[in-house]
C-alpha cells in the first residue's frame, strides 16, 4: 500500500539518521582513547596494525605475510575482541585503550573473514577482511577479491537488519486491520454512581494481575481495577467527589491526588495525613473538585516501586481550554497519555511498549487534546512529528500566553495539555484514483534509547494518523 511503503521508508531513514549520529559521538571518543594509546610499544617489529573501534575494524582490509603477527589495539570506549572467523586465532577482549599480539603462524596463506565476537557489534560493522600469504599482482588482486567480499556481506548484513528494524512497525500496522496485539487496555473511563445527594463516587481496587506490556511480555503488574494505567477519572467543576478505594495488594498502600487540591486529611500520605491502608483494607477519599485541574492518581506508599509497576491514573476535573486566536475549534477527542519508564511495565505509552502502542486517530480539521502525564522517574521530550502541537496548560492550569512546539520537555509529576489539529497538508500521498491516503506521523519520546534499538522501534513510540 502506497501508505505503508512511505512509512516504511520513513523508518529506515529515521534509523539510519540515528545510527549515524551514535557512530560519530563514539568516534570521536575512539579517537581521544586512541591517542592515549599511542606509544605503549611492545608489538614485534614488522606486526601489522589493526585498531578496533564503535564500530569498526580498521584497516578494513588487513594483508599480512605468512606467519605473520597483527598488533591489534582497542581504540574504542567499549570491550573488543578479533576474530579470524573458522579458526581458532583470535584475541583476548579488550578493554579500551588494552593492546594485543595476535600470532598468525598457523594460518595457511589465503583470504579470511574477521570480526568482533561481541554480541551485536559485527552486526553493526565491526567485519574485515584477512589476507595471509602472496606478493605483487597475485597479493593485490587478493586483496581487491576480499575487498569485494567485505562489501558484499556488509550489504547483506545491512538488508537483513533493514528486515529487522521493519518487523515491529508491521506488527503496529497489523493492529489498525486485526485489532490490539496485546491483552488488555489501560486508560478507560470510569463512570461514577451518583449518590442521592449528587456525590459522585467511584470504586477503585489495587490488586495484583498479569500485564501484557508488549506482544508475548508480561509482567507482573500493580494495578487499579485491572488496568494499566488505572481508569481514567474526569469529573465536572464543582462536583463532590468520593473515592472508595479497596485494597486487595499484599502490601500497604494508599491513593495520592497528585495536582488535585483537597482536605489535608484526603491527601493520602501515609503517617503524614492518614494511617496506610493495610491489605484486605477499605478507605474512602471525599473532597470538591472546585477548580479546573488536570491531575493524577497514584500511590504514595512504596512508591518507589508500586507507581512505575502500574498504580497510576488520571484525575481531570473540568475540560482543556480552547484559547481565542489560534485557529483551534471545539475539542472533539480528548487523548490521556501517562508516560512511564521504570518498574514492572517500564519505557511505555498508556502501560503500553511499542508495537503494542495504540495510535492517535483523527481527521483534518478535528481538534484533538493530548493531556500528557509523567510518572516516570525521568524527563521525556514528547516529539510528534508533521503537526505541531499548541501548549494551552501546564499542570491544568490554562497558560496566559500558549506557545507552539514540535517537541515538548515534561518532566516527572508534570502534566501538560496540549492541542493538535492536523490539516489537509499533513495527509500522506494521492492514490492510483486521486484520493489522499491517510499521513502517517512518528510520535515519540526523543531520547532515542526510548524510542529504538538494533532490532527496530520500541517502547515510547507511536503513530499520528491523519484521515481524511
Amino acid at each position: 500500500m502506497p501508505v505503508l511503503d512511505r512509512r516504511d521508508r520513513e523508518v529506515v531513514g529515521t534509523g539510519v539518521a540515528v545510527f549515524t549520529l551514535v557512530a560519530l559521538c563514539f568516534s570521536v571518543a575512539a579517537l581521544i582513547v586512541a591517542a592515549r594509546a599511542e606509544g605503549g610499544g611492545g608489538a614485534p617489529a614488522g606486526a601489522v596494525p589493526v585498531r578496533l573501534g564503535e564500530f569498526f575494524v580498521e584497516p578494513a582490509s588487513i594483508d599480512a605475510p605468512a606467519g605473520g603477527t597483527l598488533a591489534v589495539t582497542n581504540g574504542g570506549t567499549s570491550v573488543h575482541n578479533l576474530v579470524v572467523e573458522d579458526t581458532e586465532v583470535r584475541t583476548a577482549d579488550l578493554d579500551p585503550g588494552d593492546s594485543e599480539v595476535l600470532d598468525l603462524g598457523d594460518l595457511d596463506a589465503g583470504a579470511y573473514t574477521v570480526y568482533c565476537a561481541i554480541a551485536g557489534h559485527r552486526e553493526a560493522g565491526m567485519v574485515g577482511t584477512l589476507t595471509v600469504g602472496g606478493s605483487g599482482a597475485a597479493a593485490g588482486d587478493s586483496a581487491h577479491d576480499a575487498h569485494v567480499a567485505q562489501e558484499a556481506l556488509l550489504r547483506e548484513q545491512n538488508d537483513a537488519a533493514d528486515e529487522t528494524q521493519k518487523q515491529p512497525v508491521d506488527a503496529y500496522v497489523a493492529q489498525l486491520t486485526e485489532g490490539a496485539n496485546t491483552e488488555g487496555v489501560g486508560n478507560q473511563p470510569l463512570e461514577p454512581r451518583v449518590l442521592p445527594d449528587g456525590t459522585k463516587e467511584f470504586e477503585l481496587t489495587a490488586s495484583t494481575i498479569d500485564w501484557e506490556v508488549e506482544p508475548g511480555k508480561k509482567v507482573r503488574a500493580w494495578a487499579y481495577n485491572g488496568q494499566v494505567p488505572g481508569p481514567w477519572i474526569k469529573v465536572a467543576v464543582g462536583d463532590r467527589v468520593r473515592v472508595v478505594f479497596h485494597n486487595e495488594l499484599p502490601q500497604s498502600s494508599a491513593i495520592h491526588f497528585h495536582g488535585i487540591e483537597t482536605p489535608m486529611a484526603m491527601d493520602g500520605v501515609p503517617f503524614v495525613t492518614q494511617d496506610p491502608v493495610k491489605p484486605g483494607e477499605t478507605f474512602v477519599y471525599e473532597f470538591v473538585a472546585d477548580k479546573p485541574q488536570q491531575g493524577m492518581y497514584h500511590s504514595h506508599h512504596h512508591a518507589e516501586h508500586q507507581v512505575p509497576d502500574g498504580l497510576l491514573g488520571v484525575f481531570q476535573v473540568g475540560d482543556v481550554p480552547v484559547p481565542d486566536g489560534f485557529g483551534m475549534g471545539p475539542v472533539t477527542q480528548e487523548v490521556p497519555m501517562v508516560l512511564n519508564d521504570a518498574g514492572a511495565i517500564g519505557l511505555s505509552l498508556n502501560g503500553k511498549s511499542f508495537p503494542a502502542t495504540a495510535p492517535v486517530m483523527a481527521k483534518v480539521g478535528e481538534t484533538v487534546a493530548i493531556h500528557y502525564h509523567n510518572e516516570g522517574l525521568q524527563v521525556h521530550p514528547m516529539h510528534l512529528h508533521g503537526v505541531p502541537q499548541l501548549v494551552v496548560a501546564k499542570d491544568g492550569v490554562p497558560l496566559a500566553q500558549p506557545y507552539w512546539v514540535d517537541t515538548l520537555n515534561v518532566a516527572p509529576g508534570e502534566r501538560y495539555s496540549v492541542l493538535v489539529k492536523p490539516e489537509a497538508r499533513h495527509l500522506g500521498p494521492v492514490d492510483a484514483n486521486g484520493q489522499p491516503t491517510p499521513g502517517i506521523w512518528a510520535y515519540h519520546c526523543h531520547i532515542l534509547t526510548h524510542a529504538e534499538t538494533e532490532s527496530g522501534m520500541r517502547y515510547m513510540v507511536t503513530t499520528f494518523i491523519v484521515t481524511p
